[in-house]
């Protein structure tokens, strides 16, 4: 080995424990055909990357932090956000270069998260450097804040940034869709202790407790209204439980084969309508009312929709309020 890459002895023993020192797995084996062998390790060491590499892991790490599955989101944008730091500036442009020349497709609401701004929100996050930015609220007025901010947490649907508004003097949870032109001000700032009761929200509600994903939620409740939710399902709660979203919990079993869904949520009736039939089972909804309404609306829709398979409808025919 010393013969090949035209060093010493000396110097390839002074390498291979260099690479140790920084984390490398190295095994040694002596005789005629012994050597060195790197192998997998039970930590993860530093990783080199060439330009291209590097630009692939990148872009496919934007791509991620803009998708809802669940727990990767999140580690995407701390990884993107740790990558662009390290980031040449000239593999930083073709980054930027790939990601402008693809167009995003919107959420349900038309909501599009440029992930330059969730990797500048995360690195100010990490490095508790406070921000500026402009912000929209939900019937459209435009401010400028500067807050410190605390974490970004995922939904699954949105991206939340849990902050502290120094303009305001209390806690905030900002959409991170209405978020433009965040930049940070260098001016570094020690955390505060998020607060038990009494914080605000610019999502309209919020209090908060001991972690980010709890002051949010309990933010999100007081801003939405509340569904109670009576749902039985003709299926074993085993088969349910499997195909509903965690927050809204297990059912119960009821009667032979059946089992109950008592819950209460915060998500938009069309979502929760969805995630019923989704289920893939009978059911039937005793409340609340308005997903009753809700329901029986759609379901006349889709019938309609069914039974005219193949013709047009007609002109002029709107959605149906629930």
């Amino acid at each position: 080995l010393a013969e090949r890459l035209d060093v010493s002895p000396r110097t390839i023993r002074r390498d291979i424990d260099r690479l140790r020192d920084l984390g490398y797995p190295v095994e040694a084996s002596r005789g005629s055909v012994g050597g060195y062998r790197l192998v997998a390790g039970a930590a993860m060491p530093p990783l080199l990357l060439d330009d291209e590499e590097a630009v692939a892991i990148a872009v496919g790490l934007r791509a991620g932090a803009g998708h809802a599955i669940e727990g990767v989101d999140e580690a995407s944008v701390r990884a993107l956000a740790k990558l662009e730091q390290v980031l040449p500036s000239r593999l930083r442009h073709r980054v930027s270069a790939l990601q402008n020349a693809t167009v995003p497709l919107t959420r349900g609401d038309g909501s599009t998260i440029d992930p330059r701004t969730l990797t500048t929100l995360a690195s100010a996050a990490t490095g508790r450097e406070r921000l500026r930015f402009a912000y929209r609220s939900g019937d459209g007025t435009r401010t400028k804040r500067q807050v410190e901010p605390y974490r970004l947490v995922s939904t699954g649907q949105r991206w939340y940034l849990v902050a502290y508004d120094l303009g305001r003097e209390d806690w905030r949870t900002f959409r991170v869709d209405r978020v433009g032109e965040p930049y940070a001000t260098g001016a570094r700032f020690t955390p505060r202790p998020l607060p038990e009761e009494g914080a605000g929200s610019d999502t309209d509600g919020g209090t908060g407790s001991g972690d980010a994903a709890t002051f949010l939620a309990r933010s999100m409740r007081r801003m939405q209204p509340e569904l109670r939710l009576d749902v039985w399902f003709g299926a074993p709660a085993e088969f349910v439980t499997a195909r509903l979203p965690a927050h809204l919990g297990a059912p119960e079993p009821d009667g032979e084969g059946g089992c109950r869904l008592r819950a209460s949520c915060t998500d938009s009736l069309e979502w929760v309508a969805l995630r019923l039939a989704l289920v893939d089972c009978e059911f039937s909804v005793a409340g609340p009312p308005q997903l009753v309404a809700y329901l029986e609306g759609l379901g006349a829709r889709l019938t309609r929709a069914a039974a005219g398979a193949g013709t047009e409808p007609r002109q002029g025919a709107g959605p149906e309020q629930g």
